[in-house]
């Protein structure tokens, strides 16, 4: 294995990792500029995921009939263009535009999730594939904490304290000179991470990277039929259309929770957010290691456990109690989306494997639709209540661990 075309991909999935969850302190961000309720908010984490369901399989199709380095750049020209679309947006003060820009982004993170994965479970021996990709993703919970701090301190530290109801109350002229400045912050912090993605770009053009033996035409029909028989395959997107739901609900709302339970802002609440992403990141370096003693999939039935038992805390719990448990789901969380990929693609090679691949990032459907349901849920009876949806989102990748042991028991 190549070690700088390893670095070089794995830097990839910090930046999409940025991406992901810099929109979840935009949900915050946009109900205080614009006055929205925690649905309209959602609509972001729509058209984020929305972008994953239908860039996926056009971009293993791509992928196929071209390179993986070829995808990679793709993925990295449409990621930089729809942070700049941030700067138009900002301009006309639409969240309309907004949410097109974000699509285009997510774009190109979807042309990357679906390139990088696959690459990377190439670069080396199958046996320690699921391993190597756990290593890759830790980069991603590093991206999501720079991605924190880039929204802290350029984005929420730039929202003025006045809620909607006082915004309610301003003149036009008053009004509009506060929301220019909060969204010319959200352009400008957007535009500087496409500038960064240009950089990148432009390294990995001139690197070279390794070749894909197995590029070439497939025939998605017979691909798919195959793969349908393969149990591990057709229930690892389901669990992973689950995982993806509840880790982009939970953090969608850690901050509003935040803000329920201790009374906080936007900014302060952003704490309690970086609180779970570094707990995200030590536990997926903690279970990255442990993979070298235990097996990926009982781990998943830990964490699966420890995630139900953190949510109900969540949803019972009071004040601090309900935050630190809140916490302790991004820790259990860490090392879901790797494991469950890693399953679902064994034994699975070669263009089979990139469409595969598209099918469990088309399943990250799940932040598009799951997220908007919590919404719903919040709206009508309480943050605290909503979160009943991850509780059984949980459930469902429990499940999907069980129902391995049990395969592989008849094996």
């Amino acid at each position: 294995m190549k070690k700088l075309p390893f670095i070089l991909v794995s830097l990839l999935f910090l930046l999409w990792g940025m991406a992901n969850n810099m929109n979840d302190t935009l949900l915050a961000a946009f109900r205080r500029i614009m006055s929205m309720s925690d649905l309209q908010t959602s609509l972001v984490q729509f058209a984020f995921y929305g972008a994953y369901f239908c860039f996926a399989l056009p971009a293993a199709i791509f992928i196929s009939r071209h390179s993986y380095k070829a995808g990679i750049l793709l993925g990295l020209t449409l990621y930089a263009a729809g942070t700049m679309l941030f700067y138009p947006a900002g301009l006309t003060a639409s969240y309309g535009f907004f949410l097109f820009a974000i699509y285009v982004m997510a774009s190109g993170c979807a042309v990357l999730e679906t390139t990088a994965n696959p690459y990377i479970l190439s670069m080396g021996p199958t046996e320690t594939a699921t391993r190597r990709l756990n290593i890759a993703q830790t980069l991603n919970p590093v991206g999501a904490i720079c991605g924190i701090l880039l929204s802290r301190h350029f984005i929420l530290s730039e929202l003025n304290a006045a809620d909607a109801a006082e915004r309610a109350g301003m003149g036009t002229e008053a009004l509009a000179s506060i929301q220019e400045h909060e969204l010319n912050a959200v352009s400008g912090t957007y535009m500087l991470i496409g500038s960064m993605l240009i950089v990148l770009l432009v390294v990995i053009a001139a690197v070279r990277m390794p070749k894909d033996r197995d590029s070439g035409r497939f025939d998605i029909r017979r691909t798919f039929g195959k793969l349908w028989r393969n149990r591990r395959w057709r229930y690892g997107v389901v669990a992973q259309f689950f995982y993806v739901g509840v880790q982009t609900g939970v953090w969608s709302f850690t901050i509003r929770l935040a803000m329920d339970r201790l009374g906080m802002v936007e900014k302060d609440a952003s704490m309690i957010f970086l609180y779970s992403i570094v707990a995200f990141t030590l536990f997926r370096f903690l279970f990255t290691w442990m993979m070298g003693y235990v097996k990926p999939v009982k781990l998943l039935a830990a964490a699966s456990v420890g995630a139900i038992a953190c949510t109900l805390g969540v949803v019972f719990g009071t004040g601090w109690t309900s935050i630190w448990t809140l916490v302790g789901i991004s820790a259990c969380m860490s090392l879901m989306f790797p494991t469950i990929y890693g399953i679902a693609l064994e034994g699975v090679s070669g263009d089979d494997a990139k469409l595969a691949a598209s099918g469990l990032i088309m399943a990250i459907l799940g932040g598009a639709l799951i997220t908007p349901l919590q919404a719903v849920v919040s709206d009508a009876i309480g943050i605290g209540p909503s979160f009943w949806v991850p509780v059984v989102c949980f459930a469902v990748v429990f499940v999907y661990s069980l129902m391995q042991n049990a395969w592989k028991s008849h094996e």
